[in-house]
């Protein structure tokens, strides 16, 4: 993988959207053809094999390589929304963030017992979100779950990665 393309093409924006946060700006990668086909191409390579059935798009910006993915992998696309955004009866939890509390939601009906189940978004950083996302996923009793980011915040302390079970299997595409 070309990690020094991305690194490159990554904006950070201080103080967004309180102060004290460094946010990671991945709609830069995502604007970037050649960094597009980049992570196309890693997220393929590390799943391909795994029997995958489900992506989870984790709202908003995992839901593009999330889609990019479950096309590439012949799987279904999953969203995982904010409340309010999915029409049919759906489940919830909610989450603590680096800077409030959230609610994720899934349809009631998107992923079944014989499940193979990829979890995706943008960013690991406090880990909320996706524990959130794992919580709900458990509730289905997929065969699997797997858990994928473009990018884990590593240098501030932030330890997102210790929130999930012993044994669940966690990728990212760039340490930073």
């Amino acid at each position: 993988m070309n990690t020094q393309l991305l690194l490159d093409n990554l904006r950070a924006i201080q103080d967004f959207p309180v102060p004290g946060v460094n946010f990671r700006d991945v709609t830069t990668l995502f604007k970037n053809p050649a960094c597009l086909q980049e992570m196309s191409d890693e997220l393929y390579n590390l799943y391909h094999d795994k029997g995958i059935t489900k992506v989870v798009g984790v709202e908003s910006r995992g839901f593009v390589m999330a889609s990019i993915l479950a096309h590439r992998l012949g799987a279904g696309m999953v969203l995982a929304r904010k409340p309010g955004k999915l029409p049919a009866e759906s489940l919830s939890e909610s989450f603590e963030k680096e800077y409030g509390t959230d609610i994720i939601e899934i349809h009631a009906d998107a992923i079944t017992e014989n499940d193979v189940v990829l979890l995706h978004d943008d960013l690991l950083a406090t880990g909320g979100t996706m524990m959130a996302v794992y919580h709900l996923v458990e509730r289905f009793h997929p065969k699997k779950i797997y858990v994928n980011f473009l990018i884990e915040i590593s240098d501030e302390g932030l330890h997102g990665r210790d929130k999930f079970p012993e044994g669940t299997e966690i990728t990212t595409l760039l340490k930073i």
